[in-house]
Parts: C-alpha cells; structure tokens; sequence
C-alpha cells in the first residue's frame, strides 16, 4: 500500500522536541490509514467516541504496541468501555466522572492514566473545571487511587489571537506547578496535554508534553 501520509508525518515529528509526545487523533479516519501513520511511526492514536474506537481497534488488533488516547467527553455511562479500550483518558472533567472511573479501574484491576480537563477562560462550548474548582476539588481527586493522575489538558477558546492563546497554555502549566508544589501524595501533573493542529506549536512553546494533530495529518474531515 502507498503511504501518502509518510512525508507528512514525519516532518511533523521531526519539528517535534524529543521530549514532546504526538498524538495523532484519528476520529472519522478510517482503519486502514490509521495503519498507514502506524508503518510511518506512529504510535499514540486519540480517538473520541466509543463505539468508533472499538471498531477500530477490532481491526488492528495485530498492533499491539499502539497506545489509545480518548480525548472527548466521557458519559459516565460509557466509562467501563472506555477504560477497556484506552490507556489515557485526556477528558476527565468533573469529581463524578474521576470517581466513576476510579470505583470501575479498582473492580477492573486497570490503573488508567488520567488527565483533568481544564477550563483556563471561560467557554460554554467547553467542558473542564475552571481553576478555583479544580484546586478546591483536589482531595477528593487524591482520592481516587485506582487512576494516575498525571496531566491537564486544555483546549482554547476558538477566536483567541497568538498572544491569548500562547496565555492560556501558560497558565496551565502554571496550574501544574502549582498542583504539583502542594505534593498531594496520588496527584502529580507531569504532561500537559496542550495544542492542535493550529496551535500546536505555541503550546509546545508554552511546554506542552503531548499535542493532538488531527487535521494537520490527515487533511480535513
């Protein structure tokens, strides 16, 4: 099979530092290309909706090494498949879903990577917890010791210039550093999920760990 997405992949990858994690979202493209960016090195897929993910995964179940990163709203409803199929979680949004997925990952014996989706500006076309809330849910966030609660992940407001953009991954990571000097003894903020397709390179910038490239990689849906 020919492999029109190998140029493109790798250079992105190759603009990427060492230490920055690309995840390709794969949401609406189908089995076989998804195969195609796995032969040009791909390795981390995000997928945001259940059903479309188990299809998926169905078909390139001869994979084994590729790690599955959901990335859209989590309905408490779908949290046992979702654990079954993902080992990242980027969209946990509120208390009740971490605890949902904590009571489930413990009966399951998983211990699923998590990131806490955040709000930094307000946005009702978003989900997430805005940072007062965050910070005041915390213990009980602590609690959950089934998850590893390792990342934020934010998505900007849509309409924001460079500059407001560039200070909304800042602040993240700002709200990282400070999560973290408060040494909860099961919360420690080591990735930041921060940036797509076209704004990925300011939260690299910004010190993003992990980018989201969808469209960048795989043309418009």
């Amino acid at each position: 099979m020919s492999n029109p997405y190998h140029d493109r992949i790798n250079q992105i990858r190759s603009q990427l530092p060492a230490q920055v994690r690309l995840i390709a979202v794969t949401k609406t493209v189908p089995a076989e290309v998804v195969r195609i960016a796995y032969t040009a090195g791909i390795r981390d897929f995000g997928e945001s909706r259940i059903q479309e993910a188990a299809a998926k995964q169905a078909l390139l179940h001869d994979l084994p090494d590729i790690t599955w990163h959901f990335i859209g709203r989590l309905q408490s409803n779908k949290a046992k498949k979702a654990l079954e199929l993902f080992q990242w979680i980027h969209s946990v949004d509120t208390v009740t879903i971490a605890q949902r997925l904590n009571q489930l990952a413990s009966t399951m014996n998983l211990n699923p990577h998590i990131c806490f989706q955040v709000k930094i500006l307000p946005d009702p076309n978003k989900a997430g917890w805005d940072i007062p809330q965050l910070l005041e849910d915390l213990p009980l966030l602590n609690e959950c010791k089934s998850l590893q609660c390792q990342g934020l992940m934010t998505i900007p407001p849509l309409g924001l210039n460079e500059i407001q953009t560039l200070e909304v991954f800042n602040q993240t990571r700002e709200l990282a550093e400070k999560i973290n000097a408060q040494n909860w003894s099961n919360i420690c903020i080591e990735q930041l999920s921060m940036g797509m397709s076209g704004d990925y390179e300011l939260g690299i910038k910004a010190g993003a760990t992990m980018v989201r490239l969808g469209t960048i990689l795989f043309g418009a849906r």
